[in-house]
């Protein structure tokens, strides 16, 4: 919403949420405030609040004055009932509809941003269209591919847009031409896909499903690379220079996170169930398996090496967001390798440049393993590195940040018990530089 306010000075933009503390966040005079780290985010926000992007706790005043609605709410996966663990909980989309339909006194286009499974469209047509008043809706699909910690980039220059609707009808026709006009303020029109609803949903299902899968694929290698002599980089890079596979997703690493490649498979999982389709649905599954293989497979060799006990050990984790460049934790890796590790008793010290404290006691409590007491008791969060690391008996990289590279390792080691163990859960690190220093040091897929 922000580069689209940014590209479109004519059109006004206004972000709407019930979390009065959060849109506070995003109306803080300080940009650097606002409550999502992403480069290049801030300078966005701050052209353009104020003159055509409005961020506001009035939901029914938007909704009453837009054209457009875009639904981006969350649609995480089921925890309770039927496709518990595997399909997407709908009510925060069903409750969207709901207002819109009640509030909506002229026509509307409403647009699916949220990752939403295959005919969700269909429901939100039956919800609006039955509301009994007389207001015409046109619904569309139009999935985000942007990445975390590349946001802004991947939406000022995008590989592709995508955009779903009611292709057979002159208003569905309409209602995409006037989407397909909002993103032709930037994006080159060849750029710009239009398909049916259901195929622009698929499609967004697909593309992590395919993401994921690589990232998998290369995991899995990882391990058999351990265990032959070989060296997952040299594998990769090998097989990345086929033109017909290419480089992308190729990087092995203790496993994927974020918010969107396991809610999604776990979707496309369920989806196929349903429909009986038990061997395509087994075939992705297998994806997740290996991912949850991967993290436990890093946290069971810490606590191997460690001579096979980490109970009442000082681990340092550098990192705990899933990827560099963001402060989002969703599923991170790092959250489940902490588990397994406090399980086994050890005290876990934590660093990373963008998360907080608050965020990461709350991603472990989230998980319901053990009392927020014994979180807090067995795990520290630090301001820097060097807190974390000293009189560690061990570090662990767990996310990609850039400034791990360009630490002082020599003082790290220095202050370590020894002997100090150091793995590499992302390949940040050069091996031979590190045992040089003296670290026993383990990376994935050596």
């Amino acid at each position: 919403m922000a580069v689209i306010a940014q590209k479109c000075p004519e059109i006004n933009v206004t972000v709407v949420d019930i979390n009065e503390k959060r849109i506070a966040a995003w109306n803080d005079e300080n940009v650097e405030n606002i409550p999502i780290y992403e480069p290049g985010l801030s300078a966005v926000v701050a052209e353009a609040r104020d003159r055509n992007l409005f961020f506001s706790t009035d939901v029914d005043a938007a909704i009453d004055k837009a054209d457009m609605i875009f639904i981006s709410v969350n649609t995480p996966t089921k925890t309770y009932g039927i496709g518990k663990g595997m399909a997407a909980d709908l009510k925060y989309i069903e409750l969207c509809a709901r207002q819109i339909a009640r509030v909506a006194k002229d026509d509307k286009i409403v647009i699916e941003k949220s990752t939403l499974p295959v005919r969700t469209a269909e429901a939100l047509k039956s919800i609006l269209d039955n509301t009994g008043n007389g207001v015409k809706f046109q619904i569309l699909s139009n999935p985000e591919f942007l990445a975390e910690g590349t946001a802004v980039e991947d939406l000022l220059d995008p590989d592709r847009v995508l955009i779903g609707g009611d292709i057979d009808t002159t208003e569905g026709m309409d209602a995409v031409q006037a989407l397909v006009d909002v993103y032709a303020h930037w994006v080159p029109k060849d750029q710009i896909l239009t398909t049916n609803v259901w195929s622009s949903e698929l499609s967004k299902l697909t593309a992590n499903a395919f993401l994921a899968q690589r990232v998998s694929s290369i995991n899995s290698l990882s391990e058999l690379c351990e265990k032959t002599g070989a060296d997952v980089n040299e594998v990769s890079r090998a097989i990345g220079m086929d033109s017909r596979i290419g480089s992308k997703f190729l990087k092995s690493s203790v496993g994927f996170g974020g918010s969107c490649f396991q809610k999604d498979i776990l979707n496309l999982v369920y989806i196929a169930k349903s429909f009986g389709l038990n061997e395509v649905a087994d075939y992705w599954e297998q994806v997740i398996i290996m991912n949850d293989h991967q993290k436990k497979r890093f946290a069971e060799n810490i606590v191997k090496t460690l001579f096979n006990t980490v109970s009442g050990k000082k681990i340092a984790f550098l990192g705990w967001a899933f990827k560099k460049d963001t402060n989002d934790t969703r599923e991170s890796a790092a959250i489940y390798v902490a588990d397994y590790l406090l399980n086994e008793q050890a005290e876990i010290v934590i660093y990373d440049p963008k998360v907080t404290e608050e965020q990461i006691y709350a991603d472990l409590d989230y998980l319901g393993t053990r009392s927020e007491e014994e979180n807090r008791k067995l795990v520290k969060v630090v301001n820097t590195p060097v807190n974390a690391t000293e009189g560690a008996h061990a570090v662990a990289v767990l996310t990609e940040w850039d400034e791990f590279k360009e630490l002082d390792w020599n003082e790290i080691y220095k202050k370590m018990l020894k002997p100090a163990f150091l793995f590499d859960g992302r390949k940040i690190l050069d091996r031979k530089s590190k045992e040089a220093i003296g670290f026993q040091f383990y990376s994935i897929g050596n």
